[in-house]
């Protein structure tokens, strides 16, 4: 399969918060299943139709791009549909839009006939493949990206991709087993080649039958349905999605649950598991090493053998990965770049007030920088006296401001939004009253989101530290700093690139109150679009620093902007606002950064790395055991490389806040005491936070040159 629902939203909705999406094997009812389906789609046709912010018209054209996308979301790889299934359906690939608007479904159900039997067939050829050895001495490729392959013309020619899966899968872990054992005592029995081919094959055939066993079991026609919803949905935008009933599910806790893990959210996609999302002050975070799309390979509990999760269920996944506090648990994780390394972390508690905003003062030669870390715009509307970002942003500054610092860093890395209300109070902390944000509907002139509080809270020199994963409300808020020239805008080529906002739309009749579930689920609908002041939309461009340091993702497909169904980018009026005066020399800051950038030959190398694995990651994987150890030796030292340019050799002088001290030095729980000083230790070696501590520091420069002038 290409992706199935486990997508982190990156939104700014209406209400605040993030949503999360996963599937589950829901139901449609009994025997009126078939009606019920009928009355959904047509319910969902209608509602994209007159309330999407920017509805495609639901025609032949929509049809063939369902009837493509749907194929393609549970055949990814081209090994489960041969051409003469495809030239079958070809029938149905018009008759989409009729279905939306009514007709009976006969779709979907004939293409999981297929489906069903082309997958039982798949698995048999699996088993027969796994049964006798490979020779990887035979030079062969792989071709990894089925959007660059047709569909196999034929049995034979569906029967050698499997193979050639098998074998790319069986040769990751041969060679694997080759490294461990060189590194293991000569005295010691060693296996020889063809004992370790056998058992590499062993491990294989025993993650594919448990994935083609769950998805019999667990990925029924019901899940395809709600996959074709789904598709349907997502041909309007990327983050118009369906969500079947489901039940609360071990994963869907909040972080301000009390249980012991690693401190990140994971998803399912394409048979493996993925880290949705990483939460500060935890151990997955304190790693440093594991980041959002990683792939999660094995979970081992000490110096036990690891489990190979591959084919797993994100709950399975998750009792693997979850115990008892102190613990062991070593995760082998697959980066984006292809390279695989074993994370070994402690269990902790998951505690929500650690993942809320924080302060440190770094010291920058004769200036004091207060570095702000913001993960979330986070607000709880259910409780008045809940947390919300601006107000803990506005303590933190309260805090530096009494340490006397001489300018302020806002970090927003991998920040993927939350709170449009929050985004407006928070711009207000460091802006005199005016707009912030305009925020458009399908129909009539934008509506602008303003912040009316004629007091500044802080009105010295500052940075906003932003990256790919930039998204949404961190967007809005560093569009707003950057239209108003109040400070400088730090990071990466461009954001995310997500300027849409959604609503929620419920079907059916309630489950139950509780949960929120309804009989037939909802949707959560892109209904508006939000804009800079200055009239241009965050949609598909981000936003674009002011000076950019070039990072290891920058050539990744993963920004909205690569999506193909992604809304355009437009724009509307531009606002009444007044920028704010130049008194920090700005301009001058900027063009002395990017100069300084373009001759500094670590961020040239860093770029250049992240090219060349960009790039290398597109290429087919090769087959033979001699060069593709070649090949994974370069990546890895590649990544290596880039890992330690990255991180600084002489740490910063960076150290906690007087009012913080007992809360890093002498908390009374201990372990929370322990993750605050190791967050203190990796901001120390954080080579963007370096760079743009420096960058501040010219600014307080100009300011002081001004007021002795």
């Amino acid at each position: 399969m290409k992706s199935r629902k486990g997508l982190l939203v990156l939104a700014a909705f209406a209400f605040g918060g993030l949503f999360f999406a996963f599937r589950n094997s829901s139901s449609f009812g009994d025997g009126n299943s078939l009606e019920q389906r009928k009355k959904l789609l047509a319910a969902i046709g209608s509602l994209l139709e007159q309330q999407h912010y920017s509805p495609k018209l639901i025609n032949d054209a929509f049809s063939k791009q369902v009837f493509k996308k749907y194929l393609e979301e549970l055949d990814g790889d081209k090994i489960v549909f041969l051409q003469s299934d495809i030239n079958d359906f070809k029938k149905y690939e018009t008759s989409i839009d009729d279905e939306i608007h009514g007709a009976e479904i006969k779709f979907a159900p004939a293409v999981s006939l297929v489906y069903e039997k082309r997958m039982a067939e798949d698995l048999a050829v699996y088993k027969d493949v796994l049964s006798h050895p490979f020779d990887f001495t035979v030079n062969e490729d792989m071709t990894k990206d089925g959007d660059k392959i047709g569909y196999p013309s034929n049995e034979a020619e569906r029967n050698d991709r499997i193979r050639k899966k098998a074998k790319f899968l069986t040769l990751e872990r041969y060679s694997d087993m080759i490294d461990l054992r060189e590194k293991t005592s000569k005295d010691s029995v060693q296996k020889t080649d063809a004992q370790l081919e056998s058992d590499a094959r062993a491990k294989v055939l025993k993650v594919i039958e448990k994935y083609y066993d769950r998805m019999k079991n667990t990925y029924k026609e019901d899940d395809r349905f709600s996959t074709f919803i789904n598709v349907i949905t997502n041909q309007m935008d990327p983050h118009t999605d369906y969500f079947p009933p489901v039940e609360k599910r071990i994963f869907d806790e909040q972080m301000s649950g009390r249980f012991f893990g690693i401190g990140a959210q994971l998803q399912e996609a394409d048979g493996v598991i993925k880290i949705a999302s990483v939460v500060a002050g935890y151990p997955a975070w304190r790693s440093g090493e594991i980041v959002q799309n990683d792939i999660i390979v094995k979970v081992g509990q000490g110096k036990e053998e690891p489990v190979d999760i591959t084919g797993y269920a994100v709950e399975d996944a998750v009792k693997l990965i979850r115990g008892n506090k102190g613990t062991e648990v070593r995760l082998t994780i697959k980066k984006q770049d292809g390279t695989t390394k074993v994370v070994s972390l402690m269990r902790d508690e998951i505690v929500q007030d650690e993942s809320f905003a924080r302060s440190a003062i770094v010291q920058d030669g004769k200036n004091k920088i207060g570095y702000i870390f913001l993960p979330d715009f986070y607000a709880n509307f259910e409780d008045a006296s809940g947390a919300r970002c601006s107000e803990d942003v506005a303590k933190e500054v309260i805090k530096l401001k009494s340490e006397k610092v001489d300018g302020i860093v806002l970090d927003l890395r991998n920040n993927g939004g939350g709170s449009l209300y929050e985004v407006v109070q928070m711009v207000g902390l460091f802006v005199n009253q005016g707009p912030v944000v305009q925020v458009k509907g399908r129909e009539g002139d934008p509506q602008v989101l303003s912040d009316n509080n004629k007091s500044v809270l802080y009105d010295g020199p500052l940075a906003v530290m932003v990256n790919e994963f930039s998204a949404s409300a961190s967007e809005i808020f560093a569009a707003a700093i950057q239209d108003y020239k109040r400070g400088i805008i730090i990071g990466s080529s461009s954001t995310y690139g997500k300027g849409t906002v959604q609503k929620n739309v419920s079907f059916g009749k309630p489950i139950d109150f509780t949960s929120g579930r309804t009989e037939l689920g909802a949707v959560k609908l892109t209904f508006q679009k939000f804009y800079r002041i200055n009239g241009g939309s965050t949609q598909l461009k981000g936003v674009t620093p002011d000076v950019v340091l070039p990072d290891s993702y920058e050539y990744l497909k993963i920004r909205e902007k690569d999506n193909p169904v992604a809304l355009p980018w437009d724009e509307v009026k531009k606002a009444s606002y007044q920028t704010s005066s130049d008194d920090f020399g700005y301009s001058n800051a900027i063009k002395h950064a990017n100069d300084k950038i373009n001759s500094n030959s670590t961020l040239g190398l860093i770029k250049s790395n992240a090219a060349w694995l960009a790039q290398n990651n597109e290429k087919p994987v090769s087959l033979n055991l001699m060069r593709y150890r070649d090949e994974q030796k370069a990546i890895k030292t590649t990544v290596t490389q880039n890992n330690s340019l990255i991180k600084l050799k002489d740490e910063m002088n960076v150290y906690a806040l007087s009012e913080d001290k007992d809360k890093f030095y002498n908390n009374q729980d201990k372990a929370k005491g322990e993750r605050y000083q190791a967050w203190l230790k990796l901001l120390k070696t954080d080579l963007y936070i370096s760079e743009t501590a420096g960058i501040v520091s010219d600014m307080i420069t100009t300011k002081n040159n001004t007021v002795k002038k």
